[in-house]
């Protein structure tokens, strides 16, 4: 069984349900579904798991094996190319804008995503894929500090870590909303979500 991603251009941010409707749209209706734009014959240029469907759009397949290594690759790319990346697997979708507070920071999850200068929107969504199978999500400024969220019986198990002072802290948080807003605070450079919870040093 394949991995696959698509690529196109949007003039602004959209939905994971927006992209799922354009996507969905592309294997139905076919390469008419987004409007042309240059830089889709660049992306498959540049990365040889990616086939031009039309001058709208590009696919990339690859085994799963290699989903992992090709995906990173292909988000960063598109990115470069000034295109949005679908994933319909995780039903993600990767906006250009508007991004955290810190350059270099990666998204990752327990499932295999990679993601460097994540957008926040992907932020948020990815934090609700959390399940038995994506067993985390973290945010990573290496050298400096990350937050790392895992479920756990009735809600969350919260993680932030400064590795600068080398000071861990970790809480239980019930609402998945409240992950989402610590995620979302902790990328733009925020850190109100350490006042709003009772941690405890690990």
């Amino acid at each position: 069984m394949s991995f696959e991603l698509a690529v196109w251009h949007e003039t602004a941010p959209i939905s994971r349900e927006r992209a799922r409707s354009v996507f969905r749209a592309l294997r139905e209706r076919g390469p008419g579904a987004a409007g042309p734009y240059p830089g889709v014959a660049l992306f498959a240029e540049r990365l040889p798991e990616a086939e031009r469907i039309s001058p709208a759009c590009a696919l990339v397949s690859v085994e799963r094996e290699r989903s992992d290594e090709v995906a990173a690759e292909a988000f960063a790319l598109a990115r470069a190319c000034g295109l949005v990346c679908y994933d319909p697997q995780r039903q993600l979708v990767h906006n250009l804008e508007p991004r955290g507070a810190y350059p270099g920071m990666q998204l990752r999850t327990g499932d295999g995503m990679t993601v460097t200068d994540p957008d926040l929107g992907l932020v948020a969504d990815a934090v609700a894929t959390m399940s038995p199978q994506n067993p985390f999500t973290a945010l990573v400024v290496f050298g400096e500090h990350f937050v790392q969220a895992s479920p756990e019986p009735s809600g969350y198990e919260l993680e932030y870590k400064d590795i600068t002072r080398n000071v861990m802290f970790r809480t239980h948080v019930p609402e998945l909303t409240a992950i989402q807003d610590a995620f979302t605070e902790y990328a733009t450079g925020g850190r109100a979500f350490l006042d709003r919870h009772q941690w405890r040093r690990v």
